[in-house]
């Protein structure tokens, strides 16, 4: 019988769909992108199937220690099954806690991507030191064994790593498998002892570039023949995010009227938005080639896939826009916070007016009025003016 079929690299690009490495170990990888380890194997004359935890909290190897060790069990005469049965009725350890706990909360996770995070950093940091250890054992002492050598170096994923084992802890309490004392909680605790984030921690704004650039940097923009240049100036002249650019598709967007209506499910306040389109924008998309296979505005390489989140940035970069270049260090993202310098400096609309294009929660009688129509066509307005005060004048007049 052979085995180990897999490959590390196999299981990490694996698509939806059953993978076999061999000696009844098998990868499930679901729809969603979510993947699971099952092994396979047959005692008593019946056939059985046992989950053997989620990828990569559980990886290749590791998948493959556990499946040899529940096949010498069944070459024993036991059954893996009943035997894990008797082990849950002991205290976990705290990676068992933990690929526990993301099981339970991965469903209610917007993005799917937050498993993978969550098991990635706890891999990493977390269970070197305190996998193994039954999660009754674990003190304040092993939480700082865990944090301090990362606290100052690397603190926003110390501070992560922090508030993830504190969740899954307070998973442990829950469960009784611990008193309720948390020694990872920050509130009343680790903040008596380690210093404060926000003492470390150097806020990092997006480089933006300032307002007399951008007219000649959308000269050179506007000159390029590729996918991410296009994308690049529709996030320009809609002072949109990144994601909400690339992940577009052609039945958001009606150019008769001038809108795009982008769906709450991929904004970040998690309300539809409505982007007002400009002469400029509803040229370009205008005359973007709508690829057969794709409703994406801007597609991939791969077949059904969205433009990289990278293709805006590396596209700056080959511009010459780096660290340590003469160009500056900006990003598409800081186009956002040039729109609003313009918007304070030279223009006159109200800040309720830029705080709503920039898609900003705002109070509830502004909101009512936006979803009267009122602030829309203000907002219509000045993404017309923001459009004409970077781009040559006798383009914006010709539709």
């Amino acid at each position: 019988m052979a085995i180990h079929k897999l490959s590390a690299r196999k299981v990490e690009t694996a698509q939806a769909g059953k993978y076999e490495d061999g000696g009844g170990l098998r990868l499930v990888v679901s729809a969603n992108g979510s993947k699971r380890w099952v092994l396979r194997f047959t005692i008593d004359g019946k056939r059985r199937e046992k989950g053997l935890g989620p990828y990569p909290v559980v990886t290749l190897e590791a998948a493959r220690e556990h499946a040899l060790e529940c096949r010498r069990q069944v070459y024993a005469g036991q059954d893996p099954i009943e035997n894990r049965k008797e082990k849950d009725s002991r205290t976990p350890t705290f990676r068992e806690c933990a690929i526990a706990y993301i099981e339970s909360n991965k469903h209610a996770w917007t993005n799917k991507k937050h498993a993978d995070q969550w098991s990635n950093s706890l891999t990493t940091y977390a269970f070197p030191v305190i996998g193994n250890k039954s999660v009754t054992n674990i003190n304040v002492d092993h939480i700082l064994k865990v944090l301090e050598p990362i606290w100052y170096e690397k603190n926003e994923t110390a501070k992560r790593v922090q508030t993830r084992v504190a969740k899954i802890l307070d998973y442990a309490i829950a469960r009784k498998y611990r008193s309720s004392s948390n020694p990872a909680k920050w509130q009343g605790h680790l903040d008596t002892i380690l210093p404060k984030p926000t003492s470390i921690q150097k806020r990092k704004h997006h480089p933006a570039m300032p307002l007399g650039e951008v007219s000649n940097f959308w000269k050179i923009l506007s000159s390029k023949q590729a996918t991410s240049a296009n994308a690049l100036q529709l996030l320009i002249l809609t002072a949109t995010r990144t994601s909400e650019v690339l992940k577009a598709t052609w039945d958001e967007i009606d150019l008769d009227e001038g809108i795009w209506v982008i769906p709450k499910e991929r904004m970040k306040t998690k309300k539809e938005h409505r982007v007002p389109l400009s002469k400029q924008a509803i040229r370009l998309l205008g005359e973007l080639p709508k690829i057969e296979g794709s409703n994406y505005l801007f597609p991939g390489n791969r077949k059904g896939s969205a433009l990289s989140n990278m293709a805006m940035l590396t596209l700056m970069r080959k511009m010459g826009y780096e660290s340590g270049s003469e160009k500056g260090d900006y990003v598409p993202h800081g186009f956002r916070s040039t729109f609003r310098d313009w918007a304070g400096e030279v223009s006159n609309y109200p800040r309720d007016v830029v705080e709503m294009a920039l898609a900003h929660t705002i109070d509830n009688k502004v909101e009512a009025a936006y979803r009267r129509g009122d602030m829309f066509k203000k907002r219509a307005e000045m993404m017309q003016d923001w459009a004409d005060f970077f781009t040559p004048t006798n383009k914006s007049n010709q539709l």
